[in-house]
């Protein structure tokens, strides 16, 4: 149930706060009855009050008096006092994941192998964006199959989102497909690409005819390989993420060159 102490009041701020709806304006020792809030802390609580501006007084009367301000303004006030504290604990935690970030960071020796898998379709993606989250340098995203894992039909949106976050951080992003995969997109899902993508200077897309499987190199030292489900190679089994810098840098060494006799992606005609 809503409660005013979810909007940063107390116990007894909230309760002298609804007495004075109810009652008007009224004296400190006439509110501590009113609100059941003792002598001894009422003016505190009003104090309290004020600061959230909730109250208003009346100090040319003799006692004072105090008055509430109507519930639809003192309720924006909370909710904008509310909004700016967890801004600021936002800020706060950013801090702490810089901070935490450069304390935690790890290199990983040259020579070093590891590799993990992720199965099936939704396991395959959260990988995929996982890996192109953790993107330092750079992207070259080969999409060879109509189904592509890396489905750029079905899970566009969050690739793109991927794509796009890492082109901002500085990460040069260069996607070459089949004219095949190209036919088996969209029109829309090309134009989103596009869209959100194309204006950016690290960012290229290219297609060639004679590229096969579906694979992700990051930062010249990881490769993820996706695995066709043997029963349907239009459908994703598997993923492999291989980190193994020798492996890295033969692919390299194939996508390079068909990188550089690709041809640009030639947007369809608008109707």
């Amino acid at each position: 149930m809503a409660s005013l102490r979810d909007l940063g009041l107390s116990e007894y701020e909230a309760r002298a706060y609804r007495a004075l709806l109810r009652s008007g304006p009224t004296t400190a020792k006439e509110l501590s009855r009113t609100s059941e809030v003792p002598m001894g802390r009422i003016y505190d609580v009003l104090n309290g009050l004020e600061q959230h501006r909730l109250v208003r007084s009346q100090a040319a009367s003799r006692p004072k008096k105090y008055v509430a301000v109507e519930p639809d303004v003192g309720l924006d006030r909370l909710l904008e006092a509310k909004q700016r504290e967890l801004d600021e604990q936002a800020e706060q935690y950013a801090e702490t994941v810089e901070t935490l970030t450069n304390d935690l960071e790890a290199t990983a020796p040259v020579n070093g192998q590891f590799w993990t898998a992720a199965v099936g379709p939704e396991e395959t993606l959260e990988l995929l964006v996982e890996r192109i989250d953790a993107a330092d340098d750079s992207l070259h995203i080969v999409g060879g199959t109509p189904a592509a894992g890396l489905d750029l039909r079905n899970a566009s949106g969050r690739i793109v989102d991927g794509l796009e976050a890492a082109l901002a951080r500085g990460v040069d992003v260069k996607l070459l497909v089949t004219p095949a995969v190209v036919a088996n997109l969209p029109d829309d899902t090309i134009e989103t690409y596009d869209a959100r993508l194309s204006d950016h200077d690290n960012y290229a897309v290219r297609t060639h005819d004679t590229i096969e499987g579906t694979f992700t190199l990051i930062d010249g030292v990881e490769v993820c390989l996706e695995v066709p489900n043997p029963l349907d190679p239009q459908q994703a089994f598997a993923m492999i993420d291989l980190k193994d810098r020798s492996f890295a840098a033969d692919v390299r060494e194939v996508f390079q060159p068909r990188w550089e006799h690709a041809d640009p992606l030639q947007l369809p005609k608008q109707h």
